[in-house]
């Protein structure tokens, strides 16, 4: 038997397995990740595990999808549910006017500090807005969205096997080991050639759509593997030629406490695909789409705290307008300094974190979900061009209600999470006296 924790395991592995097979500069970043991870552990045996065990950070992953419409979010969030993980958080990847990513997204993940100490996987979602104005006019959306109508990501067998698990907790042995090569296969890279000109009319008003919209199965965008110091990472997978992007997006690195998520990656690399010219001859190319991030995690803020965040960003990006990615940095780093606690303490004096008692000691609670900026700023890192939008035109309304209906599920908000998981603590605290 493979209960839901059991088959979260090993869908990860399967997935990870598979993807260093079609993607090898994957197997370096983990690595090359496991390196760092070790060598961080020697030399700061004190204070390496103060954010997670190193088993469960050096096995964590996450991995990012990308699909078009609300059925196949539906169908996606079906399948995930078999491995217990649920829709936490909503985020709008359209708002920033330096980029083009008509795409809103959400998170499935394990909800409970227990299941998250089991196998902390989780995936990033983004599902395709096609009826926003500012990227796809009438006739395009219509197009659009009779291709994706068209098309069947999550067949019904797999969608069936996951019906069956989550009802049931799991699979016997014999249906998981089914269920786990069906949904793997989800999420392979197809083989099936691309309509040239199709890809190419999206591609100019986004990347992301072409990916989403021009094709005519998903994959597994890419997986990310978790390290305790990421700039040491960033060095490394320089020094071995592989072509990072510019800088790592999130808080800086300094002499106080990381809290929520920084990520970096290799840039996307050119991947042999087939395609379809308009006279209806097949030839072999290439794309650039999918990479390798990486990300290291901290404390959890209370809203007080990401709104202080929030609002650092905003002085950052106005103070380093123009600057190199060196200039901004440092920029970063002096505003951190002039406005963060430089420690725990602070935080948890100023209620910037969230905090959980553990045998009556203090301990940080790590933060599990995304950052919006930052996912744009990956994904923008990795596309050929910024793409186009008509910024004079209004975008259509998306938010969390819109996910929950579209999927037929609660979409969990991560502060309340974090909230409870403080207040359980303190609870089980108070018992005990």
């Amino acid at each position: 038997m493979h209960d839901t924790h059991a088959l979260r395991a090993a869908f990860a592995r399967s997935l990870s397995a598979m993807y260093g097979t079609e993607v090898p500069a994957y197997n370096t970043l983990v690595d090359v990740s496991t390196a760092v991870n070790a060598d961080h552990l020697a030399a700061h045996p004190d204070t390496a595990e103060r954010l997670g065990r190193i088993d469960r950070v050096t096995a964590e992953r996450h991995g990012a999808i990308r699909v078009g419409t609300a059925r196949e979010l539906a169908r996606v969030a079906q399948v995930f549910a078999a491995l217990g993980m649920e829709p936490v958080g909503f985020y709008d990847l359209r708002g920033d006017a330096a980029t083009s990513l008509p795409i809103v997204s959400t998170a499935f993940r394990p909800t409970t500090k227990e299941a998250l100490a089991i196998n902390p996987f989780r995936v990033f979602c983004s599902v395709l807005v096609t009826d926003d104005r500012r990227y796809f006019d009438e006739a395009l959306q219509a197009e659009l969205d009779a291709f994706l109508a068209d098309r069947e990501l999550f067949g019904d067998d797999v969608v069936a096997l996951a019906e069956k698990a989550e009802r049931d907790g799991g699979l016997e042995d014999a249906e998981a080991e089914e269920f786990l090569r069906l949904a793997t296969a989800c999420f392979e890279l197809s083989d099936e050639p691309v309509d040239r000109a199709w890809y190419e009319r999206l591609s100019t008003i986004s990347g992301v759509a072409a990916d989403i919209g021009g094709v005519r199965a998903t994959h597994i965008n890419h997986l990310t593997p978790r390290v305790l110091d990421i700039d040491d990472l960033y060095r490394r997978m320089t020094e071995l030629g592989i072509a990072m992007i510019d800088e790592i997006q999130g808080p800086p690195a300094w002499e106080g406490p990381d809290v929520l998520l920084r990520q970096t990656s290799f840039k996307a690399l050119a991947e042999r695909r087939r395609f379809r010219e308009a006279d209806g001859s097949v030839v072999d190319g290439t794309l650039s789409v999918r990479f390798g991030e990486v990300e290291q995690r901290g404390i959890a803020l209370t809203p007080k705290g990401r709104d202080l965040y929030d609002r650092l960003i905003v002085e950052i990006d106005e103070r380093s307008a123009g600057m190199s990615a060196d200039e901004r940095n440092q920029v970063k780093l002096d505003v951190w300094r002039a406005n963060w606690p430089v420690d725990e303490d602070g935080l948890a004096e100023a209620g910037l974190a969230f905090f959980e008692w553990v045998d009556g000691v203090r301990t940080p609670i790590v933060y599990e979900d995304f950052l919006p900026r930052s996912a744009a700023g990956i994904f923008a890192s990795n596309l050929a061009h910024a793409g186009s939008r008509d910024v004079t035109l209004e975008g259509s309304h998306r938010d969390e209600a819109w996910l929950a209906e579209a999927m037929g599920r609660t979409v969990h908000d991560p502060m309340e999470l974090y909230a409870a998981q403080q207040q359980a603590s303190r609870d089980a605290m108070e018992e005990t006296r």
